[in-house]
């Protein structure tokens, strides 16, 4: 392990100058300097000296954690076709539904309709990429268009329907996740 690295990574991750770190940890600029440029090591008590302003533990700051995933490509999504309901949901983050929120694309074939959604403890939100919808929503019901959004707290029953004769998709994002 690069500790000089790992120790400049977290400085930097926490907002801190080397002087701001030095001043912490009792320590000179320089001396923070040449740690973090491998130029020296230091002695145990330091490293756990300056582990510890860095806001750390000794675990987390030797640990190698896996990198995360932050871009996700099209051989990444998982694809759910509903012939039925005439319609497909693109899973566009894998195991979403780990994660605080799931975002799918929705694609409705014409005069398609999404699968209708019992009130639950969440929050939606959606935006039309193309063509038009309604979403139904308790007993009201709203168009929304091409670039347009729709929120609400999905309380009531609800699902969204292509009441046109082309293709619609939509960006929707459930939190937590519930697709």
């Amino acid at each position: 392990m690069d500790i000089g690295h790992r120790m400049k990574e977290l400085r930097i991750q926490y907002g801190l100058t080397q002087q701001e770190l030095a001043d912490r940890s009792e320590l000179s600029k320089g001396f923070i300097s040449q740690l973090e440029r491998n130029l020296t090591s230091p002695s145990v008590g330091t490293l756990l000296d300056i582990i510890q302003c860095l806001g750390t533990t000794p675990a987390e700051f030797f640990s190698d954690p896996e990198p995360e995933q932050i871009v996700f490509k099209q051989e990444d999504y998982f694809i759910k076709e509903n012939e039925d309901l005439h319609h497909t949901i693109k899973w566009i983050i894998p195991n979403a539904q780990k994660n605080a929120m799931e975002p799918v694309l929705m694609t409705l074939a014409p005069h398609g309709t999404s699968e209708i959604q019992l009130p639950h403890e969440a929050e939606e939100f959606g935006y039309v990429l193309k063509g038009s919808i309604r979403l139904c929503y308790g007993g009201r019901t709203y168009t929304v268009r091409q670039g347009e959004s729709f929120y609400f707290k999905a309380g009531k029953k609800h699902y969204l329907e292509n009441y046109s004769g082309r293709e619609a998709a939509i960006l929707w994002v459930s939190t937590p996740p519930s697709f």
